[in-house]
């Protein structure tokens, strides 16, 4: 559960809430009892106080107050984006402070020279410039003694000069001073070299051109991301697995939210019949064209002879789901349309994301399948693979199987009865 949601997108996902609470006419004690889950949390999540931190919660909720396909879909996308509104939010609060500039220090005052005993302070006036004549008759004599000096120099330390005339660059015995020839003339400076007409001509104005559009490069990521819950419960009954193990051997049956890690650690396998759910969301501003769906077989076997696992008993009917139905079956299988499910194409965005669910199902064998998703934004066009993390999904028929349940309030698996 999350705290301290307060936006917009929250506030709008507690009103569905409320709406199928009260349609239903089930107080807040039954739903509690119903869901396994405390009164006050309900209470949070119908007054947008708090959030569910995962959808599976959401979803039990609704399908207990009977909702229809339609809204299953409105409230799983309102979720989306208070999920998203409360995500960044929270890398908002986690970034640092601005750190405020230094101030400048201001410049300390010169220590005051001390007066040499017996000399009086001598005291700067400020008088009226020279006469012009006085003062050119001043500058002469600096320039002579400058000249002097040069010349000084010159007799005392010998240089050694680089080769070539006119004016000349000389460098000390020691390698470690540069002096001037002073009485040589200076070269004059090279010509600029002529620049033709066309090469004046062939410089593009920077204001003329138009900046060309970037294009992306060819690995660069999909414009849009899937995400995937690979066991969807219709209800806790509606889910069965086939485990290759022993009742003895096998721990408690799981919730949806915790469904794959249970099936990874006993390595199970979807039983009869499986529905996966896909949200599908942009990563940009751009808008992305949900072009086609298509189901792809990797391998078909005799389905697994292994003892078959109820997730929950005693559930009522479930809620028929709008889905894409799939006969794994099927010498060539294909998606068709269940419970009133539009077809594509569909458009998908950062701020409206779109939620499908999957149903496929066998009677007669051991299936692995995935599913490729083509889509388009702009000029770019894609596929983008769907599975169970990098492995096929998996879903195998139960013929005959021996069954098990875990009754309410139990410690251990029961063999199901026939008839």
């Amino acid at each position: 559960m999350s705290e301290g949601t307060g936006a917009a997108e929250a506030v709008e996902f507690a009103r569905l809430l409320r709406e199928l609470k009260d349609r239903s006419g089930l107080s807040y004690g039954t739903l509690a009892k119903r869901l396994h889950t405390s009164t006050s949390t309900l209470h949070r999540y119908c007054s947008g106080t708090a959030l569910p931190s995962e959808y599976a919660a959401t979803e039990r909720f609704a399908r207990v107050c009977r909702a229809t396909p339609d809204e299953l879909v409105e409230l799983h996308r309102s979720w989306i984006l208070a999920d998203a509104a409360r995500r960044r939010r929270a890398d908002r609060a986690q970034e640092p402070a601005p750190v405020p500039p230094a101030p400048t220090p201001e410049p300390e005052p010169e220590p005051a020279q001390d007066t040499p005993a017996g000399v009086e302070p001598v005291v700067r006036t400020v008088t009226e410039p020279a006469p012009p004549r006085r003062r050119r008759h001043a500058l002469i004599a600096c320039a002579a003694a400058v000249v002097v000096l040069a010349v000084a120099v010159a007799v005392a330390r010998p240089t050694i000069w680089g080769g070539g005339g006119g004016g000349k660059t000389g460098h000390s015995a020691a390698g470690t001073t540069e002096t001037t020839d002073l009485a040589a003339p200076p070269e004059p400076s090279p010509p600029a070299p002529a620049v033709s007409a066309a090469e004046t001509t062939a410089a593009p104005s920077p204001t003329s051109t138009p900046t060309p559009t970037p294009t992306p490069p060819v690995d660069a990521p999909a414009p849009l991301t899937v995400g995937i819950r690979p066991y969807v419960y219709a209800d806790p009954c509606s889910q069965h697995f086939l485990v290759n193990k022993a009742p003895a051997q096998v721990g408690p049956p799981a919730g949806e939210r915790d469904a794959q890690r249970w099936a990874a650690s006993n390595g199970a396998v979807s039983s009869d019949e499986q529905q996966v759910a896909l949200t599908v969301q942009g990563t940009g501003a751009d808008t992305v064209v949900l072009e086609a769906l298509h189901v792809r077989i990797t391998a078909k076997g005799a389905p697994l002879a292994w003892n078959d696992y109820s997730m929950g008993v005693g559930c009522g009917g479930g809620v028929d789901t709008k889905s894409f139905d799939i006969d794994l079956d099927r010498g060539s299988p294909v998606i068709t349309l269940h419970g009133g499910q539009r077809d594509f194409p569909y458009k998908v965005s950062k701020s409206d994301p779109e939620v499908f669910y999957v149903t496929v199902h066998t009677k007669a064998h051991d299936v692995r399948w995935d599913l490729t998703l083509d889509w388009s934004s702009g000029e770019r066009r894609g596929t983008v693979r769907v599975d169970n993390g990098g492995t096929p999904f998996r879903t195998s028929a139960d013929v005959n199987r021996p069954g098990y349940d875990y009754p309410l309030g139990g410690n251990e698996w029961i063999k199901r009865t026939v008839g």
